[in-house]
């Protein structure tokens, strides 16, 4: 069931917040202020600060998408990044790959991993297999 907001403590806490589309970095942080600000009250939140803690987060959120987006992964970036992790080098996966010109090629992204690689990478790191595909 929806709360009747108070139109005086909306119209305040608009005024207070000031919220827009954010286009700087700047703008982004005092918003991310403001959420903190309203965040304080937790279960004593009124349903005017609900809804404006759901305009600011639909507006940071859009800020984020446009300028936090993350590049999605391939197979390669997520080998590199176990090894990494995990301290391996590439003499570590010999027994993947089965010799050490494929797994150079495969690791510095020459060649694509294969479905029997990617099954055995899968066992070898103790993850879905899919994730090398």
């Amino acid at each position: 069931m929806a709360s009747i907001l108070n139109k005086e403590k909306y119209t305040q806490l608009l005024t207070e917040t000031l919220p827009r589309v954010i286009d700087t970095e700047e703008e982004y942080e005092r918003l991310l202020n403001e959420v903190s600000q309203i965040m304080v009250s937790g279960e004593n939140m009124t349903a005017e600060e609900a809804e404006v803690l759901q305009l600011l987060a639909v507006l940071i959120e859009q800020y984020e998408d446009e300028h936090y987006k993350l590049k999605t992964a391939t197979p390669i970036d997520i080998l590199q990044e176990l090894m990494l992790v995990r301290g391996l080098k590439q003499k570590d996966l010999l027994e993947v790959f089965g010799s050490k010109g494929i797994a150079s090629e495969v690791i510095n992204g020459k060649r694509s991993i294969s479905k029997n690689q990617a099954k055995a990478l899968g066992q070898f790191f103790h993850v879905s297999p899919a994730l090398f595909l």
